[in-house]
């Protein structure tokens, strides 16, 4: 049977990150992305006292921990004294990343509601800047996120959705503590497509590749396997193909739904 050990399974907020972690060691998951948000994870209540047995579990169990900001926050803020408070934010992500040994932390290039769009991008393009710089003095890597299309009517839209977006910021960070997320299934949702996506960024700076079904130029959805039409043995053969050696991410349904999955992916790698 291949190795499901590069399938890693996106937590989120589904469990208390004690019993997340302890979850990953008893089904033999060796990758977890978790959210600091809400509840006994927001990331006001962790401090050493408690991170260090996190952390310490998870070298024992050899799990590899990643944190996932919220889409919510907008990167892209402009306002006075709210802007400053998602600076605070996404050092705050770091500095619990260093606590609890965390090696990535998830961003995003924020929302922008048609209006103002070259301001908004700029000043997401600074924050991100600004807390990949704070992040090289963690030793943590910063990974931006393609996010998911938005109807064309509605009012506000994720920035850096389609691969022009998702470019215009990567093409302009340059650090060490900076890599990709890429989102398949967001890729699928726009005219470019996984394989438009796949000719044209920098593999070397994938560090994550995220997994969902979901229908070709469809909306955001988040099915399991085999409930859309996504091309997964596709993908998986053109990032082989590509050389790719990163880690995968399950990110749909519940935790039953993703382990399952784990075992059909890994044939797959």
């Amino acid at each position: 049977m291949a190795d499901p050990g590069r399938i890693g399974i996106d937590v989120g907020e589904k469990l208390p990150l004690e019993d997340a972690v302890h979850w990953a060691s008893r089904n033999g998951v060796r990758i977890i992305d978790v959210q600091l948000d809400g509840g006994d994870n927001a990331f006001t209540r962790i401090d050493a006292a408690r991170a260090g047995p996190i952390r310490d579990r998870c070298e024992r169990d050899g799990i590899r921990l990643g944190l996932h900001t919220s889409s919510a926050v907008n990167v892209a803020e402009l306002a006075p004294l709210v802007g400053d408070a998602v600076d605070t934010y996404l050092q705050a992500y770091v500095d619990a990343a260093a606590m609890l040994g965390a090696g990535w932390i998830v961003v995003h290039a924020g929302y922008h509601f048609s209006s103002n769009l070259a301001a908004r991008m700029a000043a997401g393009l600074r924050r991100l800047h600004r807390v990949i710089e704070y992040a090289e003095t963690k030793k943590i890597r910063i990974l931006l996120e393609n996010l998911n299309k938005e109807p064309a009517d509605a009012e506000v839209h994720y920035l850096a959705h389609t691969l022009e977006e998702w470019s215009w910021y990567y093409a302009k960070i340059q650090s060490p503590a900076f890599g990709l997320s890429f989102t398949a299934n967001h890729a699928h949702l726009v005219p470019e497509g996984v394989d438009g996506f796949l000719a044209a960024i920098p593999l070397d700076l994938v560090v994550e590749v995220r997994l969902a079904d979901c229908w070709r130029n469809g909306k955001e959805e988040h099915l399991p396997p085999g409930h859309g039409d996504f091309d997964f043995p596709g993908l998986f053969r053109a990032l082989n193909a590509r050389g790719y050696r990163g880690h995968y991410t399950n990110a749909f349904g519940s935790l039953d739904d993703m382990l399952a999955a784990r075992s059909k992916f890994a044939e797959l790698v």
